[in-house]
């Protein structure tokens, strides 16, 4: 996915924002992190766009990607947020094929339990995705993948499925 994603987002590709918006429901549709109740409602809305919408889209993945990161997340939320669909798995699977080491897939439930089980101070979950949160919850990952050994964490995505083992099995015991 990750190559696929570096593909599909290259800086150039852009140019055309119609093909970006296809792009991200290829990603979507194909990703194991995304629920199946999520890839048609994401499919359908995407394809429906109207041009300056799908143009909106586009800008706001390639200012996330390349230019400004806060500014480009607030704008894919409030594109999705059109169709009902500014959700946290939505908002972050581009990113993070692009950028496995640095950036991370937030998945509610992973997120909630994360943040209890290991105490992470300052971070109260939300449902409605904010950018504030997203870069407080990444940089305490980033961080906490300093502190074990780089073979537990090639990436956000094996640290995280890291700590759900973890904390499956510390509550089976």
């Amino acid at each position: 996915m990750t190559e696929l994603a570096h593909k599909v987002f290259d800086k150039a590709s852009f140019e055309n924002p119609h093909e970006i918006v296809r792009a991200m429901v290829q990603v979507v549709s194909r990703s194991s992190l995304i629920s199946i109740f999520e890839k048609p409602k994401f499919r359908d809305f995407a394809r429906a766009l109207p041009p300056f919408l799908q143009d909106q889209m586009s800008n706001a993945l390639f200012t996330f990607l390349y230019a400004e990161k806060g500014a480009g997340f607030e704008m894919l939320v409030e594109t999705l947020r059109d169709g009902n669909l500014a959700r946290w798995s939505l908002v972050t699977v581009c990113p993070f094929y692009v950028y496995p080491q640095t950036e991370v897939f937030m998945k509610p439930t992973t997120v909630k339990g994360v943040i209890e089980f290991f105490g992470l101070e300052g971070l109260e979950y939300k449902p409605n995705p904010t950018y504030q949160f997203y870069k407080k919850y990444r940089d305490a990952i980033n961080e906490m993948k300093g502190h074990v050994d780089p073979a537990l964490a090639p990436d956000n995505g094996y640290f995280s499925g890291f700590l759900m083992m973890t904390m499956e099995h510390n509550r089976d015991h």
